[in-house]
């Protein structure tokens, strides 16, 4: 985390208690920690040297886990998100969607289920996003759970947490009598985004896309790939985690990252992304040196002779 990201999460943490033994290390040392095991998806024995002991750093996650502190880091870093973006800090309208994931053997057979539809043996994340694709709640189930009795039991939480939220999008998994019971118990309207009749293939849907988007942001941590945890608490706290380093660096960035797309070419038929017009040149003339020195045969397969400086293979 730089200087600048760790100037936004630092005045977001408790402060330090004053009775006690003072604290030995310090807390950038610890979010450091905690980040690094959400990207990298290693246990936490096989935290660095570098870093403080694993014992000290999990016990900041799990300390941090049960007084809510990374939800309040990371609902701080959203509402400054969203008003770096022009948007007020309430969000009035959101997007929800579930994700089953893969369980590892670490993951506890109460907690963990079967997706027929999906085929997946693990858990099922819920999650509410607001239509910047930021996250406003998060809800680790077994993956039998179905979406709708899943989503009954977030959109409650979400009533409270964020009360000026009531227009939610959400895909045909959740049409039904879920659409219903929203209206009329939590006077929350949920509109179905449907795919198209005539749609083949991937299509962004609108206003459903951003949370596709998240969902993609989280499984690029690798401790998020699959369920690792035993406790799906701490499957809750790991994506908050991995969410504060995307807001954080975003912030400090000032702008969101940019989409990358090809160079132009003048040759239609290859992408200047796999090759260029110096690479070309190279490799041809590394080809008919390699052909020189092996008296010209251009099938099958041979190598320079043992007294030549490197050792050349060509396999047509």
């Amino acid at each position: 985390m730089s200087d600048v990201e760790w100037a936004y999460v630092a005045p977001l943490l408790p402060p330090a208690p004053k009775d006690g033994r003072r604290e030995k290390h310090d807390r950038r040392d610890i979010v450091d920690a905690i980040l690094y095991v959400t990207h990298n998806g290693i246990v936490w024995r096989a935290l660095p040297a570098d870093f403080p002991p694993w014992k000290t750093v999990y016990g900041f996650f799990d300390r941090w886990k049960k007084k809510g502190v990374v939800i309040r880091v990371h609902d701080g870093l959203r509402d400054e998100v969203r008003q770096a973006e022009g948007r007020a800090a309430q969000p009035t309208a959101g997007v929800i969607d579930s994700q089953s994931v893969k369980g590892a053997q670490t993951v506890t057979l109460p907690t963990r289920g079967y997706d027929a539809g999906k085929k997946v043996n693990g858990r099922k994340r819920f999650i509410v996003v607001d239509t910047l694709g930021l996250l406003l709640g998060v809800l680790v189930l077994p993956a039998s759970r179905q979406d709708r009795d899943g989503a009954r039991q977030l959109l409650l939480d979400h009533y409270f947490t964020t009360p000026s939220c009531r227009h939610v999008f959400a895909d045909g998994g959740f049409a039904g009598k879920f659409v219903d019971w929203a209206s009329r118990t939590l006077k929350t309207t949920i509109e179905i985004v449907r795919k198209k009749e005539s749609q083949k293939g991937f299509e962004p849907l609108p206003k459903r896309w951003v949370v596709e988007r998240t969902l993609a942001w989280l499984t690029a941590h690798r401790r998020l790939a699959r369920d690792y945890e035993r406790n799906p608490a701490s499957s809750a706290a790991f994506i908050y985690w991995a969410l504060i380093q995307t807001m954080a660096r975003r912030l400090a960035r000032g702008t969101p990252v940019a989409r990358w797309t090809p160079r132009t070419t003048t040759d239609s038929k290859t992408p200047s992304r796999f090759r260029t017009g110096s690479q070309i040149g190279v490799q041809a003339a590394v080809r008919r040196s390699v052909r020189g020195r092996c008296g010209g045969r251009r099938g099958g397969s041979s190598a320079v002779r043992s007294g030549s400086p490197a050792r050349i293979w060509m396999v047509r």
